[in-house]
């Protein structure tokens, strides 16, 4: 595996910023949009659950019906591809056994071996109600959003996350509810337009001392 070097991610990191104008006639390629999917499977989640569902959206027509619940921000139907993130809802024993059973294939163990951390895992869940587990299940999709917009940056991609929807109005579109999950939070991908004025602005962080501590 070839490494990309420290300065150049932190490059990537600043070039990246919350694109407001995407230019509608630039699409990502094949081959990038590939790894960016991949880069979502990828994506680290507590106990490897992986309570979530991704929609990438193309399609024009629903994105059109998306866009006025969507404070009608123009990402949504001008940038490449639109991707939906949604937490699964009703997690429980059933999604605990499928993905035990997973594990046993990939890893060519007996899934005896895995009872063990089956009964963790549903001692945790287990102390949830429906709510809190929905909310737990939505706030892992966040983990998966920021893993597709470093990827995004590196890669060369623009990338605008949007909380900024409306969530039920999105399910109901999208029929999320029916394949039991619901949505949590959007993000549009492609490539900036040269007349995003956002696009130029100095990025606004504080400096490091005042965010982060070294504890040696």
């Amino acid at each position: 595996m070839e490494n990309i070097s420290p300065r150049s991610l932190l490059d990537s990191l600043n070039w990246r910023y919350a694109t407001k104008v995407f230019d509608s006639d630039k699409k990502i390629p094949a081959d990038h949009l590939a790894a960016l999917e991949g880069s979502l499977v990828l994506s680290p989640s507590s106990f490897g659950l992986q309570p979530w569902r991704f929609e990438v959206i193309t399609n024009d027509e629903l994105r059109k019906e998306l866009l006025p619940h969507s404070w009608n921000q123009a990402q949504v139907t001008d940038c490449s591809h639109f991707v939906v993130l949604s937490a699964r809802e009703n997690l429980g024993e059933e999604e605990i056994n499928v993905f035990l059973q997973r594990t046993a294939e990939v890893r060519g163990v007996p899934i005896e071996t895995l009872d063990g951390y089956g009964q963790m895992m549903s001692g945790f869940i287990g102390n949830m109600d429906d709510q809190g587990r929905l909310q737990w299940a939505k706030l892992q999709t966040y983990i998966a959003l920021g893993q597709l917009m470093t990827s995004a940056a590196v890669l060369g991609i623009d990338a605008c996350p949007m909380e900024g929807i409306a969530p039920n109005e999105y399910d109901r579109i999208l029929g999320l509810p029916q394949k039991g999950y619901r949505t949590t939070v959007a993000c549009a991908l492609g490539y900036r337009s040269a007349d995003d004025k956002y696009a130029e602005l100095a990025k606004v962080r504080f400096e490091k001392e005042a965010l982060l501590s070294r504890r040696t």
